[in-house]
């Protein structure tokens, strides 16, 4: 996962962690090398719908995708949308290649590296949803600055969002939890989609379960599942 520095989220572009894991395997090697290069957002140039995917439809943009679960599931249940997926991580942008090959999904594309810089060139007021799921904790105060949930990153996604448009945000990891309802509480571009506590302990419609959601459960971790919409 992506993290950055509170404060102007333009000059935010410093990647935190690693970029590769294990060696891939043959077929995942013949996927970075073929299907990503056609898929991948284009370096330079406005990010609009009509850009990646040849005619305005509703665009929805995920931050650190992981293995690409919710990214597939979402584009498979909405095939009239564009997709934006942007991932740091080798391994996990093969992975979300083989769900986009194995479904045979042709509205979604993806970028390697810091999810800022590409919505930085997305118009403002574009984009009907944001997904930002399970991110990277950074859990000790020192590393408080590199987390996604910071006042710079939130107020791009609010510049990004049309009216109406929703953010999601997920974590199971309570220091997270406290430091997002912080950053959250009060703001001036969003409202809390929650009027009781089963709102934020259940798992809405439309959310599909992650990995990382799974293995958090399996590890007795409670997940907390945010919808914030754009006013």
């Amino acid at each position: 996962m992506t993290a950055f520095k509170s404060g102007d989220p333009t000059t935010l572009n410093r990647l935190y962690g690693r970029q590769t894991g294990h060696k891939l395997r043959l077929g995942q090697q013949e996927l970075a090398d073929t299907l990503l290069p056609a898929l991948s957002v284009p370096d330079e140039g406005s990010v609009t719908a009509a850009s990646l995917f040849g005619y305005d439809r509703p665009l929805h943009f995920e931050i650190g995708f992981g293995g690409g679960e919710h990214l597939a599931w979402r584009a498979d249940l909405l095939p009239d949308h564009g997709f934006i997926g942007c991932e740091p991580f080798l391994n996990g942008v093969v992975t979300a290649l083989g769900h986009i090959r194995e479904a045979g999904l042709a509205n979604i594309r993806l970028h390697m590296g810091n999810a800022l810089d590409v919505l930085a060139r997305i118009p403002d007021g574009s984009l009907s949803f944001v997904y930002l799921l399970h991110p990277d904790p950074w859990p000790k105060a020192r590393h408080a600055k590199r987390r996604m949930m910071n006042p710079g990153p939130v107020a791009m996604i609010a510049r990004k969002l049309k009216p109406g448009g929703e953010f999601r945000f997920g974590t199971d990891h309570p220091i997270y939890l406290r430091w997002a309802l912080m950053v959250m509480n009060g703001h001036p571009d969003f409202e809390w989609l929650a009027s009781e506590p089963a709102n934020f302990l259940t798992r809405p419609g439309g959310w599909p379960e992650t990995r990382y959601e799974a293995k958090a459960r399996r590890l007795g971790h409670e997940v907390w599942y945010f919808r914030y919409r754009r006013i």
